[in-house]
């Protein structure tokens, strides 16, 4: 896993970034991840008017990184912004739980073995924004972080039935860790902003307010927790509304019904009595299938992290949770 600190302003830390893996012989544009396409660059195109009125800030980003690789900043809002709106790539499982002694948010990013030395842990701490610790697969849009007000917030992919141009799954991460203190922001946000792909997000605040939002470009649906305060999220969606738009059987999502099912099953298990030692064990499948998954077919979970809200901690895995043991980071400050 790459680590990177991002500083100053949007344009700066893009360009820094980028000048930096230019330097180092690394061309984003040149990678064979990074696909262009006529309907994607419409799609792009289409959505740039939206960005530019609710997050200027990340096309300055962008255009940094563009500068610094001297490349093609149209091209690079193809790739980054038609993401998660065209394909089922990234697989993934959400949870969050809290009691008297505990607040706390768990995930599994699983993905591609052949690129798990590309992934990203991000340290930002940006002009006239809120600082955060994210982790990503593709750069500037962001999977799953928590930021200095203890605000954590992680994705769940869904297939994309549908697309409009907006904000994808990524950059809705990255914009709520920037600009968002608590549950209760987050949801404003994702009710007023157009919305480009399909996703869950899984959101938790310093308070313990949790939600799983279940949004597309027509529905944003709000799921809170019952009496045992736990929400879980996988790569499907389980609200009735949302049922038009979930999954088709066809499509391979990892499991993510038996994913789902097992944190569900284990959180209510616990009548209501949780620990930073189950959420481990969640994560690392001592419960049943989680992450267990055959490196030999390409897939595995490529990292895990909890964020320790009451305690202002966070662990995370570089790899498969059921291999490795859990690291705490020290270098961010929840305040």
């Amino acid at each position: 896993m790459y680590h990177g600190r991002f500083k100053n302003s949007h344009y700066e830390a893009g360009f820094h970034w980028g000048q930096m893996l230019k330097k180092h012989g690394i061309e984003i544009s040149k990678q064979h991840t990074f696909v262009i396409s006529e309907e994607r660059q419409n799609f792009a195109k289409g959505s740039i008017p939206i960005y530019k009125k609710y997050y200027p800030e990340i096309l300055e980003e962008i255009k940094g990184i563009a500068d610094g690789q001297e490349c093609s900043y149209e091209n690079l809002c193809t790739f980054l912004l038609s993401m998660y709106c065209f394909e089922f790539s990234n697989h993934c499982t959400c949870f969050a739980f809290k009691d008297n002694q505990n607040i706390i948010f768990g995930r599994n990013s699983d993905f591609l073995v052949e690129l798990e030395k590309l992934y990203m842990n991000c340290l930002y701490s940006l002009d006239n924004v809120y600082s955060f610790n994210g982790n990503t697969t593709a750069f500037v849009q962001i999977e799953d972080g928590v930021n200095e007000h203890g605000l954590a917030v992680g994705l769940t992919f869904i297939y994309p039935k549908v697309r409009e141009y907006g904000f994808n799954a990524g950059m809705l991460v990255r914009y709520i860790l920037e600009k968002c203190k608590t549950t209760e922001q987050a949801i404003a946000f994702l009710k007023k902003i157009p919305i480009a792909s399909q996703q869950t997000l899984t959101i938790l605040d310093r308070n313990g307010n949790m939600a799983i939002v279940e949004c597309n470009p027509y529905i944003v649906e709000v799921i809170y927790p019952d009496n045992d305060c736990y929400v879980v999220s996988a790569n499907n969606f389980n609200s009735i509304k949302m049922c038009p738009y979930k999954n088709e059987e066809c499509i391979d999502d990892w499991n993510s019904t038996e994913r789902y099912n097992v944190a569900y099953k284990t959180l209510k298990e616990q009548h209501g009595v949780y620990s930073l030692e189950l959420a481990k064990d969640i994560l690392s499948g001592k419960y049943g299938f989680l992450c267990q998954y055959d490196r030999k077919t390409g897939a595995d979970t490529v990292w895990s992290v909890i964020y320790d809200i009451k305690n202002k901690r966070i662990f995370r895995v570089e790899g498969n949770p059921s291999r490795k043991k859990f690291k705490e980071d020290t270098r961010f400050r929840i305040m």
